[in-house]
């Protein structure tokens, strides 16, 4: 809460830097039409006493608004723009005590319309523009109450709308500073935010994938009990190059739609090649996430059984009702039933991590091997799941 008043505060104290040297303006227009009108004053003493009032309260409401950075400015600065109107009414009505009928009916209020437009302007900073247009026109109502200008003739006396018009437009200002505020603030902590996983993105890149992926390869070439060993590492270099890659494209779109490729490219690697249509392939995050998991489970397959020579190829087409991705090594191939086989001993691997998640999307992955290599083919459907 404390955060959000210094927030306000910081985005409307050009306004009322602004206000304070509107009111000492006004304070000197009001100075000189009193030494104008006082020969026509009823009791000209009263009337420059009531002066001083408005100079003294001018000086003390001007140090008090002048404080936004206190935490508890917002409750002071309410506090001095009730204060304000109920000097601003007071002075309005002790017109009546100082001159006579025929002075103030046809002349301005003691405290003159300009300077009774800084309480119309201080509850437009601090309230917005309804706050300044009620503001408005309770002053115009108290001045036409105090003058008993019921005919409230506007093309003669542009009181009420002079005053109306400046909260509406301090209040717009007001509100369009807050609103500015709100989005700076929102950009530098995304910014901040995006800068750390980039930092944290080298960290890792330069450290645990890199040793995830010396295991993986290593392990392979020993091979016996340290080939799932390997597969291990593989799998975890996967992850957390989609985790990183998932966390990029959550700093890019806020939306629930992402862009598909940066969750396959984060997989690329010096034995795995991904190409990607130019302009962005948006659909669901959760559409966008099992994808991604279909494609690093089947190449991490392709890492483990194709050999540490082998390459990878992962290929994005974007067909309009349909997205199409290809996964195709260079290795030995996979023997015909093998998968089968696999299923029916018990590991689900490829059943569950590739097959079932594509056929989760509504989509279709088909395995075609030769004995120059494996290739995968999903196609999912525009219509797949909610999030598209």
């Amino acid at each position: 809460m404390a955060a959000g008043r210094a927030d306000d505060a910081a985005a409307t104290a050009p306004l009322w830097r602004a206000a304070q040297a509107f009111r000492l303006v006004t304070v000197l227009y009001a100075v000189g039409q009193q030494i104008a009108s006082v020969d026509s004053y009823r009791e000209p003493g009263l009337s420059w006493l009531l002066i001083g009032v408005l100079v003294v309260w001018s000086v003390v409401s001007a140090i008090l608004l002048s404080q936004w950075a206190d935490p508890e400015s917002a409750r002071r600065h309410t506090a001095v723009v009730l204060g304000d109107h109920a000097v601003v009414i007071a002075l309005m009505a002790s017109t009546r005590l100082v001159a006579d009928y025929d002075w103030y009916h046809g002349h301005q209020t003691l405290p003159t319309t300009l300077w009774a437009a800084n309480a119309v302007m201080s509850a437009a900073i601090r309230w917005g523009p309804v706050g300044g247009v009620l503001s408005g026109l309770l002053i115009s109502a108290v001045s036409i109450a105090v003058r008993e200008q019921w005919e409230l003739d506007l093309w003669n006396d542009a009181t009420a709308p002079v005053l109306v018009s400046v909260g509406l437009a301090i209040g717009l200002a007001a509100s369009t500073a807050r609103r500015a505020q709100r989005q700076l603030e929102a950009a530098m902590r995304l910014t901040a935010a995006a800068q750390e996983r980039e930092r944290l993105a080298r960290e890792v890149h330069d450290g645990v994938l890199q040793v995830l992926s010396y295991i993986k390869r290593r392990g392979s070439e020993i091979g016996g009990g340290t080939a799932e060993l390997a597969q291990r590492a593989g799998e975890q270099e996967v992850a957390l190059r989609v985790l990183i890659s998932e966390q990029g494209a959550r700093s890019e779109s806020s939306s629930t739609h992402v862009d598909l490729r940066p969750w396959l490219t984060a997989q690329a690697s010096p034995s795995v090649f991904v190409s990607t249509p130019g302009d962005p392939v948006r659909i669901g995050e959760w559409t966008a996430r099992e994808i991604a998991a279909a494609v690093a489970a089947a190449l991490s397959n392709t890492a483990l059984h194709a050999g540490t020579d082998a390459k990878a190829y992962v290929l994005l087409e974007d067909m309009g009702d349909a997205l199409v991705v290809s996964i195709r090594d260079d290795g030995p191939g996979i023997a015909p039933g093998r998968l089968a086989d696999a299923a029916a001993e018990g590991r689900m691997g490829v059943a569950r991590s590739i097959v079932g998640r594509i056929e989760a999307l509504g989509g279709e992955a088909e395995l075609l091997t030769t004995d120059e290599g494996a290739e995968w083919e999903f196609r999912v459907p525009r219509t797949a799941g909610a999030g598209w």
